[in-house]
């Protein structure tokens, strides 16, 4: 069903002629500080259909998929933008993505394997560093911002999805003891929280003759439920603190119905790739390690395929039973959590604009709902398109309004109050009405820190953090500072980033525009000139 990197191919190209060449090299990373806050604290388990954090604590994760791993570039795509890697993870924490998804495939994990299409005049830091390094980077980058990350066998290789865990070139050995590796080198980091086994198992051959991915069918070489067993158990071997993902089939026999043999014991209800966990009360994946499984079904609109639902006379209001018969159900039985791995549109159809917003409704408001990771952050995704638009910098507004009623922000990445959305009861982001007075800080009531994170040649990438330590919001909150003669902004982000001669203004976006009292904004940017810290920084005018 799903081909996520349809559009990818030409900008691969582009972007591999554009940036440098990258070699490989190996370096271990220090492990990120526990998530706090949205995401928890410690290390997550289940208890029936919740996800806890190591003190009991109900979690939600809200994220967002970032591909490119997996495909011939080896490592996230976007890093050819002008929007540099950090830039990227400060957008998605600021808007409320509280995990990151990151599928990969075996081909980026292999020794000498080097990664392309980074832009190394913006992403300076990258260059020369392995998939794996650069892997590392990104990890623990989201750590500190109190994101989660879940790591995603998305394909055997580069060339594309399978329709199970093995193929001819890359065995059930080699999937095993790759992800035995990563569980290996992530060890004690609780920013990574889990292993998604592998993406999108589904039907192949036609009935009888089926070849596919099976759920309970008990041969061994296509009954994915056994196979997420094995690698489930090796992986907790390994690492018993890890949640295990195990996504659905497209039909459980694992084989295409044949409507042409009017023989009605070979046709069955099927549905999306990864996305049919029909028989998982019947046949459960059954793990060493009590309370480590999370069931991670996906869902598409018509921009991804005309399923025959979406034409239904009673369209949307069917739509509900059919996700309980396929996923839902393990949630509303207590069974096990559901953490739907991937779900998108284009928004181009009208009905997938209702599908979504129906969508997030049935999976429930506050930390008690489903959770959830969005497809995708890439604006090349063919079949989907992204929250980033082309430039990867800006964002989608007409999606983020619907899904924002649901993020819980990594504390650290959102500017809402205690981890909250700033959002209207209608999911529209909120916006400060015409005429409406500021809420200015009293004098002192902000801190800022600076962080220079690159420079290079003629310019510099920082982080101005800017914290409200007063007792009420800030809003609409703006940031300004003052930089030296012939410093000039090229780029910025988490606001709208203006500069007039030497002052330079960051105010609030649309979607956070209060900054609560004891909240803390991140401003990132790139400038061009000797690399300065900002001067004179005031909240809402006044001087921090």
């Amino acid at each position: 069903m799903h081909r996520p990197t349809a559009l990818g191919g030409a900008l691969t190209a582009l972007a591999t002629a554009a940036a440098g060449v990258l070699v490989a090299a190996a370096v271990s990373t220090s492990p990120a500080a526990a998530a706090v806050g949205g995401t928890g604290t410690g290390y997550l388990h289940t208890t029936g259909n919740k996800i806890v954090d190591s003190t009991g604590a109900t979690v939600r994760l809200t994220g967002i998929n970032w591909f490119g791993m997996e495909t011939d570039n080896k490592t996230f795509h976007g890093l050819w933008s002008n929007n540099p890697w950090r830039g990227q993870l400060d957008k998605m924490a600021g808007l409320g993505y509280n995990t990151l998804r990151i599928p990969y495939s075996n081909d980026a994990l292999k020794p000498g394997a080097t990664a392309s299409g980074i832009n190394d005049f913006v992403n300076p830091d990258l260059v020369g560093l392995s998939p794996l390094q650069i892997l590392d980077k990104v990890i623990d980058y989201a750590g500190s911002k109190g994101m989660r990350v879940i790591l995603d066998r998305h394909r055997p290789t580069s060339a594309g999805q399978s329709p199970l865990w093995y193929t001819s070139t890359v065995s059930e050995a080699t999937w095993i003891n790759d992800w035995k590796m990563l569980a290996q080198r992530y060890a004690g980091n609780p920013t990574v929280i889990g292993a998604d086994l592998h993406n999108e198992p589904h039907a192949e051959g036609t009935n009888p003759a089926a070849t596919g991915a099976c759920w309970g069918c008990g041969d061994t070489a296509r009954d994915w439920r056994l196979a997420a067993e094995r690698a489930g158990n090796a992986i907790l071997g390994v690492q018993p603190n890890w949640l295990i993902f195990v996504e659905g089939v497209s039909c459980p026999s694992g084989g295409l119905s044949n409507v042409w043999d009017n023989d009605p014991s070979n046709d069955e209800d099927c549905g999306w790739w990864g996305g049919n966990l029909s028989k998982a009360k019947d046949f459960p994946v059954r793990l060493n390690v009590a309370n480590r499984l999370v069931y991670s079904p996906h869902e598409y609109a018509t921009s991804v395929y005309e399923q025959s639902w979406f034409k239904a006379p009673d369209y949307p209001a069917n739509m509900p039973a059919i996700w309980d018969k396929y996923w839902g159900y393990l949630h509303k039985q207590n069974i096990a959590p559901i953490m739907m791995g991937e779900f998108g549109t284009t928004l181009q159809d009208p009905r997938d604009k209702v599908w979504l917003e129906n969508l997030m409704a049935y999976t429930g408001t506050g930390v008690n709902g489903m959770s959830f990771t969005y497809w995708s952050w890439n604006p090349n995704s063919g079949d989907t398109g992204g929250i980033a638009l082309d430039d990867w910098t800006n964002v989608n507004t007409a999606k983020q309004a619907i899904l924002q009623p649901y993020l819980i922000p990594p504390v650290g990445g959102g500017t809402g109050p205690t981890g909250s959305p700033t959002a209207s009861p209608t999911g529209s982001p909120t916006a400060t009405p015409t005429g409406t007075p500021t809420t200015p800080p009293p004098a002192g009531a902000c801190t800022a820190t600076y962080q220079q994170v690159n420079a290079w040649q003629g310019g510099f990438q920082g982080e101005l953090t800017v914290k409200n330590t007063g007792t009420a919001a800030v809003n609409p909150w703006s940031v300004t500072w003052s930089w030296p003669s012939g410093v000039t902004l090229a780029s910025g982000w988490n606001a709208t980033v203006t500069q007039s001669g030497t002052t330079v203004t960051a105010a609030g976006p649309t979607w956070s525009p209060s900054l609560a009292a004891g909240a803390s904004v991140t401003i990132g940017f790139t400038a061009n000139g000797a690399a300065s810290a900002p001067g004179s920084v005031k909240l809402g005018g006044v001087a921090c």
